[in-house]
């Protein structure tokens, strides 16, 4: 983001003067609303209403327009109908405004006049390097600043207390409703913005500037579709950069939410595929429904992530403990089992204990705690765990129990700050908050715990392989790609440039003898037709295999053209291409796409049935070195075929990293100019011994947009 960019957000968020314009004298209106909690929350800076028809809002003095206030505020909100919104926009651009909200709707979403408004609204803020928020937004808040700049009703009953999580939502209900139910969990929101239409500011450039705030340890977002690729993509890579944890709500996974979506807020949502891939790639949590939402947030908001997976389970009960058990490997937790020598002396103390892992304790630590103490330390001291869980039940809230059990946990965690301590149980908020003083992390579900816990360790993952990044071996820049159909060994070519590998092969033009160019590459071969109008052969009887001497290339070819020819009259025929027949290796499939919204992407996955029935295929956004191309190698259901299967030697994966990183340089660089590439199939050929792309298809852009 350019500073001056960057400073136009810091007017909107942290503003030192606010024009609030349709300001009423009704608290309940959208232009009462504001002021009252401007007001109400001690909001230091100047605050501007401006109404024509009133000499007082709310008790403070009114101004006529924007032009007759006596100075230049940071940002202007704007809460008037629609109609007027035009032309308020222009007032606040003439005299130099940084920055506005808009509230109303009525524009893009509803209409195509209204779009045709909102297009002009957008050209007159632009002109003048004023930034919009909006329309159809609720606004934002700071509540660090006490600058409450919204018109949502959740705040009539409070305000938020400042903390290190901020939201940015592109709808402002849903906004809203996170933040009432972050405010009953007791935690902290720092920053606040909807963004609605996002005519200018979207939610990227939000997340951008929020995610390099200080003292931001997680963000809620949420996105219905995203129209800057490279902003927000760029705002990812800072979070991961600055180990801010990211947990995001896209809509849209189904035909009917995208649809619902575009009538919304005209987004294209774009390839949910595509987009979950994406935020796989930079680390992002994605939440399914708000409760994960909320679950994670509060897991990541004290910043701290556990070093690795290991888990240690306390329970008074079995049943729990072998609940919680499956559900941590279901969200890749290791429930490693505690020592031999650990687990003999917890017998000794308790011979009827399960002291593996889930320890279970029995319900004798209820009537022991200083039983349920040293077992608790022990696995601590020396099951070498990263994360605790307690289940405790109803046990914290019991009159009789709740004082020496928060005792008894207190003593047992003391001084073991390497191990993220949590525990789950049924208690009124200020049991719950005792407990977080204390360091607790407290959930009432255990399935919630653990899940949460699952994301902090990926988390830590991603901002360390973030730490360890590597080059791709070359950068390319743009080639000169032709803008027509493109033959295969003219698209080999092109890659070759980009420093992907093919068999060595020739091209034989019809009329020719292919018997010199057979011999030079050596039997059997393979026989091709060569025509950028077939990018189909085996439709056309284009292929045949294990042709084992020249004899037999020369019939295949006469034989191939002939048919050919008669199958396809129209197609350009520029020969048969001879390539030597590789049998073995594991198949796989790569390709680029240009997704409409994420822009060049990356796909790979195993050939044949894996992905023709089976769909098992991963993305990843363009460009990506090689370390996230073994990632991505990794992401897919049949991997262990790569690894080697029924006495199959393992394949080389790390030269098939080097050809999809290589690609997505390529990808990047040339995207303007490239719709999709093929390769298939790729085979990966015994450790060591690389990869062999064995066909390409270059579809370039205008070919595919005619």
């Amino acid at each position: 983001m350019s500073a001056t960019r960057h400073r136009s957000l810091s007017s909107l968020l942290s503003p030192r003067s606010i024009a609030l314009v349709g300001a009423s004298d009704n608290v309940a209106r959208i232009g009462g609303r504001p002021l009252r909690y401007l007001r109400e929350s001690g909001f230091a800076g100047k605050i501007y209403p401006v109404n024509p028809n009133r000499d007082t809002v709310q008790g403070v003095k009114a101004w006529a327009s924007i032009s007759s206030l006596p100075e230049t505020p940071d940002v202007a909100i704007l809460a008037v109908p629609a109609s007027a919104t035009l032309e308020a926009v222009r007032e606040c651009a003439g005299r130099g405004v940084t920055s506005a909200i808009v509230f109303s709707a009525g524009f893009a979403e509803s209409s195509d006049e209204g779009r045709a408004l909102q297009l002009e609204m957008a050209g007159v803020a632009r002109e003048s390097g004023m930034r919009l928020l909006g329309p159809n937004c609720l606004g934002v808040f700071n509540a660090s600043a006490n600058y409450y700049g919204t018109f949502s009703a959740i705040f009539d009953t409070g305000f938020v207390k400042p903390g290190p999580i901020s939201i940015v939502s592109q709808s402002g209900a849903y906004g809203s409703h996170i933040t009432h139910l972050a405010r009953q969990w007791g935690l902290g929101i720092n920053h606040w913005v909807t963004t609605g239409n996002e005519c200018d500011i979207d939610v990227a450039e939000a997340l951008q500037w929020i995610v390099e705030q200080p003292d931001v340890n997680v963000v809620m977002a949420y996105a219905e579709g995203v129209r800057n690729r490279d902003a927000f993509i760029a705002a990812l890579e800072t979070a991961r950069d600055r180990e801010t944890a990211i947990v995001f709500m896209k809509v849209g996974r189904s035909e009917v939410g995208q649809h619902a979506v575009s009538s919304h807020t005209a987004a294209l949502a774009g390839s949910d595929a595509v987009f979950d891939a994406v935020l796989r790639q930079y680390g992002v949590h994605r939440a399914r429904t708000t409760a994960e939402q909320l679950d994670v947030a509060y897991a990541a908001s004290r910043g701290v992530f556990p070093s690795g997976n290991r888990l240690g389970i306390f329970t008074m009960s079995g049943g729990f403990g072998i609940q919680m058990a499956d559900d941590a490997a279901e969200a890749g937790l290791d429930v490693a089992p505690m020592p031999e020598q650990a687990q003999e002396e917890l017998k000794e103390l308790l011979p009827y204990a399960s002291p593996r892992n889930p320890v279970d304790a029995t319900a004798q630590a209820v009537t022991d705690l200083p039983l349920m103490t040293r077992f608790i330390s022990d696995m601590l001291d020396k099951g070498a765990y990263n994360i605790f869980a307690g289940i405790f039940g109803v046990g914290p809230a019991s009159p009789s129990f709740a004082a020496s059990l928060r005792q008894a946990l207190e003593e047992a965690t003391a001084g073991k700050d390497h191990c993220l301590k949590c525990v789950t149980m049924s208690a009124p908020p200020d049991i719950v908050r005792s407990y977080e003083d204390k360091g607790f992390y407290v959930y009432e579900d255990g399935t919630a715990l653990i899940h949460a816990l699952g994301a902090l360790v990926r988390f830590r993952h991603s901002f360390d392989q973030a730490k360890t990044k590597t080059e791709a071996k070359s950068v390319l820049s743009v080639t000169d790609i032709p803008q027509r159909a493109i033959a295969e060994h003219e698209a080999k070519a092109i890659l070759s440039n980009a420093g992907i590998r093919f068999p060595d092969e020739r091209l034989v033009a019809p009329g020719e003898d292919p018997s010199a160019a057979a011999d030079a590459i050596g039997y059997p071969l393979v026989m091709k037709i060569s025509s950028p109008d077939l990018p189909h052969k085996t439709e056309v009887g284009g292929v045949r295999l294990d042709l084992r001497d020249a004899a037999q290339v020369r019939l295949a070819m006469a034989d191939m053209l002939a048919g050919v020819r008669e199958k396809a009259p129209q197609a350009v025929i520029e020969g048969v291409i001879l390539a030597p027949m590789v049998k073995k290796g594991v198949e796989t499939i790569a390709g680029v796409f240009n997704d409409p919204v994420m822009g060049p992407m990356v796909m790979f996955g195993l050939g044949g049935v894996f992905v023709e029935v089976l769909k098992d295929v991963t993305f990843r956004a363009a460009p990506f070195d090689q370390a996230e191309a073994l990632r991505m190698i990794r992401d897919i259901k049949g991997f262990a075929m790569l690894e080697g299967v029924r006495g199959a030697p393992p394949a080389d994966i790390e030269a098939l990293a080097d050809l999809l990183s290589q690609l997505s340089h390529f990808a990047a660089a040339n995207a303007d100019r490239i719709d999709s590439i093929d390769l298939n199939p790729v085979l990966v050929m015994e450790r060591g011994n690389g990869v062999v792309p064995l066909d390409a298809l270059i579809v370039a852009r205008q070919v595919a947009e005619t």
